[in-house]
């Protein structure tokens, strides 16, 4: 049964970073009108490859496309590595906070995700809930963790 309030569209696309000489990944999700978009960028001055530790920071933008309030109350991330190896990660808001988006209002945030390989992906969702107190998962699509090159 398809709920008719529920929009998604979903990207993984990945440039060249310009002016950062590293790979950047992107995704882009819009779910019962909260739009999700990713950007993760590799950061070698944080990592030790010989060690097998890569850094990559991840910058998120949720924003409210749609026509009713809504509140980001939960995460869970789904962090999965080259080998295989899959991480789940719950929690309540995120970077300690659980933002009301009202119509047209957005949330920036920037966090880190530590990997044992080059390249992995994460995806997952957000809990929100309504003015209505109806709640609804927004979606993140997926998107590549990769140090430069390593896809090519």
């Amino acid at each position: 049964m398809s709920d008719p309030k529920l929009k998604e569209n979903a990207s993984d696309t990945t440039r060249s970073g310009r002016g950062h000489g590293q790979g950047t990944h992107r995704s882009d999700a819009t779910t019962r009108g909260i739009r999700v978009e990713v950007t993760s960028n590799y950061l070698p001055e944080r990592s030790s490859p010989r060690e097998s530790q890569y850094l990559f920071a991840y910058h998120v933008r949720v924003s409210n496309v749609g026509t009713e309030t809504a509140q980001l109350v939960s995460r869970e991330w789904i962090i999965t590595t080259a080998e295989g190896d899959v991480e789940r990660v719950k929690g309540p808001g995120v970077v300690g906070e659980q933002p009301v988006l009202p119509p047209g209002a957005a949330f920036e945030y920037t966090s880190y995700c530590p990997l044992k390989t080059a390249v992995g992906s994460m995806h997952g969702n957000y809990q929100m809930v309504t003015t209505d107190d109806e709640r609804f998962d927004a979606q993140i699509a997926p998107f590549t963790l990769a140090i430069p090159n390593a896809l090519n």
